[in-house]
């Protein structure tokens, strides 16, 4: 395996060749990104047609957008989408007129807070067209006739969503879900892409007990998509995590399930609680990233949400501050490190049942003793014995043992590994 510190530099690289890309709910740049992180993963790409009913939503019309600039007095282009493809309010309708100033400020999104930034802004479903800049560009304009160009297409074509399986020992599944549909924004989504994706890799190296099935679809509409198209296999689905803002600076922020008590949010808690890093556990809302759509009451999945500082919760976010400078290999590392802690006490935490529950068996008799001589964990790890032994009734699972032993999860793993080794129990 790589060394983290690669790995996180892998990341970064990956999100700052995303980062000038078009992204929006449909459309090339959707397909563009999803033909680079085929790149790295195979990835099964889907194209679900405009007017398709996903459950109490429609596929909306396909959008594209080739240029868009608006020109002063002189000809010279002020706001142009070839700089930042944040300058076009998203899903803006074509338009190719001359205007005077005060006419096109209607049409302009600022930052008056951040006079430097960009914002990002969208219509998606109401047609509209605008441009965003930056306040101090703003300000500079002065009045005249302006040139207004939008080149785009708003039209019958499809809904872009692609997945990765990683076939694990089971049919039943987790999925790790993160959004494509945000133009230049790289904290929000393209680390959640950029984790996802080595994530992705990281569970190839070894047989997962899960299979694990990595999600890369539009927000809102593409996991609505998702769950419409998959809604008759959807009790495969036993775990899952969303991943978004998984590379700023801020510690970890763990968003629990709607259920709160799913084996997702104790495994996360559990894991962020023993690594000793700074974090915060958040209760569910219904707002926030597709967490809402695969807890919605009807599905009431186990899924949860891993970020770093959550939606809205830093300056920067939706605005143009939100570059490959705001993230950090050592941040998106971290946020990997953390998931695949969680996923390995995911695939390993079984119930067992203890085949000699008359009395303690003779462990020593079973060379058990005899397989820790020289480990430093000796005790601890015959301590473990004990406690899978005693808690084995088939209702404990091993992260119930660790936690009221207060041993390690790893120590009661290997300890039940043993056991099972020598016949003592069974899952």
């Amino acid at each position: 395996m790589a060394p983290m510190t690669s790995t996180g530099e892998e990341m970064h690289a990956l999100v700052e060749r995303l980062y000038p890309l078009c992204r929006s709910i449909t459309g090339d740049g959707v397909r563009a990104t999803l033909d680079i992180v085929g790149e790295y993963v195979p990835l099964q790409v889907h194209e679900v047609p405009t007017g398709t009913q996903v459950l109490d939503w429609t596929v909306p019309q396909e959008w594209n957008i080739r240029d868009a600039y608006i020109a002063d007095p002189t000809g010279h282009r002020v706001v142009d989408f070839a700089a930042s493809s944040l300058h076009v309010l998203g899903y803006s309708v074509p338009v190719s007129r001359t205007m005077p100033l005060a006419e096109l400020r209607g049409h302009l999104h600022t930052l008056p807070d951040h006079p430097s930034w960009v914002p990002y802004r969208t219509s998606y479903y109401k047609p509209e067209w605008g441009f965003c800049l930056s306040q101090e560009a703003l300000d500079a304009l002065p009045d005249g006739e302006y040139e207004v160009r939008i080149d785009s297409t708003l039209a019958d074509g499809h809904l872009t969503y692609a997945e990765h399986v990683v076939p694990g020992q089971v049919a039943d599944e987790v999925i790790v879900s993160c959004h494509v549909c945000h133009p230049s924004l790289a904290n929000d989504n393209l680390a959640g892409i950029a984790v996802a994706t080595f994530l992705a890799r990281a569970l190839t190296e070894r047989t997962p007990y899960y299979t694990y099935r990595f999600i890369y679809a539009p927000g809102t509409i593409g996991a609505i998509t998702w769950l419409a198209r998959n809604a008759e296999r959807i009790d495969r689905v036993k775990h899952g995590l969303v991943l978004a803002c998984a590379g700023d600076p801020g510690q970890l922020t763990y968003k629990q399930s709607r259920r709160g008590d799913a084996e997702i949010d104790r495994v996360m808690r559990h894991v962020l609680a023993a690594s000793e890093r700074p974090h915060t556990v958040a209760e569910f809302t219904p707002y926030g990233y597709d967490e809402r759509q695969y807890c919605s009451p009807g599905f009431d999945l186990g899924v949860g949400s891993l970020s770093r500082t959550p939606y809205a919760g830093y300056p920067e976010y939706h605005t143009s501050a939100d570059n490959p400078d705001f993230v950090s290999p050592e941040a998106m590392a971290d946020t990997l490190a953390v998931c695949r802690e969680a996923f390995a006490v995911l695939d390993r935490n079984r119930r067992y049942v203890n085949l000699s529950p008359y009395g303690e068996p003779q462990l020593g008799r079973r060379g058990l003793y005899d397989a820790l001589g020289g480990r430093s964990d000796t005790k601890q790890t015959q301590m473990a014995m004990l406690w899978v032994l005693s808690l084995s009734d088939g209702e404990h699972a091993l992260l119930d043992i660790a936690e009221r032993s207060g041993l390690p999860f790893g120590t009661v793993a290997a300890a039940a590994d043993a056991l099972r080794g020598a016949d003592l129990i069974k899952a």
